[in-house]
Formats: C-alpha cells, structure tokens, sequence
C-alpha cells in the first residue's frame, strides 16, 4: 500500500511518509500489548519526509510582483521581502511598531486567523520571535508612502488593511497574489518565499546565524538558515 501512494499523484510523498509513522506507531503498540505477533511496518525509510527545496524567488521577481500589484499591497510584498516577517506578523503591525525615523520595525504580535473565520491578536510563534528589526534603506520610503496613503489613522492603525479598511484575510489575500503571480510571470513564487529571500539576502550581506535568528525570529539554529538557500539573489 505504501509503495502504490507513493507511486501515485495524491497523496504528496510527505503525507504519505507521515501516515506510514502514524501507522508504524499504532502497531507497535499493539505488538507491545501482544495484539499482533510483529510489527508489518518493514518498509526502509518510508517514514522519511523528503520535502523539495524551494527555491528563492531573486529580487528583480519580487519587484515584478510589486509593481503589478494593486498600489496598496505593494508595500506588504516589499515589507516581506526585506524583513522576513511572516504573514501574521504583518497583518500585525500598528502604527506604532513602525519606527521610520530610526529605520525599525518592531514585532511584538500577530494577527491570527481562526479556523470560524474570525481573526484575533496573538503573541508571535516564540519569545524570539518578539524583536526589533532593522528597515533596509530602499523599504524606507515605500513604507512613507503607505502609511501616509493606505494605513489606517493612529498609531494602534493597521499598518496593512484591505480597499474597504479591514484586516487582511489569507483567502481574500491568495487571491490577489496568484493574480499578481500571474502577471509578473512568476506563478510559482509562494508569499512564504518573500520570508526566505529576506533571510538570503540578510546571510549574503554577512550576518551571523545568530543575527538571521533574530531576524528571523528563531528559538533554534536548527531551522534550516537562509545560508542554506540557493542564493538566485538580483538587484535593482
């Protein structure tokens, strides 16, 4: 059975590798409870999730995106770009945790979107992931012009909100991005990859792993580190 999903389209050779764990644990304990005479799960490496490299979208792509796209998402693509803030961190962000005179933005929430629907303020993934990150000096200005423009007023506004002022949802969002994708000619960059460019571009300019980690907000070295990436960064 194992060997014909594998073969198969559907389902992707990662859930198939964590439904034969699943399957491997279930009758193990029932050979321990002497339900079985012997484990049937004999398959070498089948538990053995292999997940395809992604590769890094360059920044001449990014910058496509971000001028094919409606005017007033164009700074959340460039913001996610060059900081590696993750979606909810984004939808997050108050005026208040932008600090253009200093070049910062700092994180200390994101936004979730709840299985009913509903979208509510939670702490970031990890304590490391509360932080202070530094604006590259080409964000800057982009991010002038969107709080003066497209953010909501004060600074407890939402720095990112839809045409009628709202929160950004995924769904309403994933249908603006592939959109963009298309006409950019880059429908295989996945917003997520914007997070993994900013990392690349972070480790090409010299930082230290424990410099990505608190960029990128990480508890561990052991997350894979934009050094790791293809380096496909381009410049503008």
């Amino acid at each position: 059975m194992a060997r014909e999903a594998l073969e198969a389209d559907k389902p992707g050779a990662v859930t198939v590798a964590k439904a034969y764990r699943l399957l491997r644990a279930i009758l193990t304990t029932a050979v321990e409870d002497d339900l079985i005479g012997r484990d049937p799960c004999v398959l070498k490496n089948a538990g053995v999730e292999r997940s395809p490299e992604r590769e890094v979208p360059t920044l001449p792509e990014v910058w496509k995106l971000a001028d094919v796209i409606d005017p007033r998402f164009r700074a959340p693509v460039l913001t996610a770009a060059f900081t590696g803030l993750r979606w909810g961190e984004l939808c997050g962000l108050a005026g208040r945790h932008v600090d253009l005179l200093h070049g910062t933005i700092t994180v200390e929430r994101q936004l979730v979107q709840m299985t009913g629907g509903g979208l509510v303020f939670g702490p970031p993934k990890s304590d490391a992931g509360q932080r202070t990150i530094s604006i590259p000096a080409q964000l800057v200005p982009e991010l002038e012009h969107h709080l003066s423009t497209y953010a909501q007023p004060g600074p407890d506004g939402l720095v990112f909100v839809g045409a009628k002022g709202a929160s950004l949802t995924r769904g309403n969002w994933h249908v603006k991005w592939k959109d963009a994708g298309t006409r950019a000619g880059v429908d295989g960059v996945a917003f997520h990859d914007l997070r993994h460019l900013a990392l690349t571009l972070a480790a090409a300019s010299g930082a230290t792993t424990r410099d990505l980690m608190a960029r990128a907000g990480h508890s561990s070295p052991a997350v894979r580190s934009a050094t790791s990436m293809r380096q496909r960064t381009g410049t503008r």
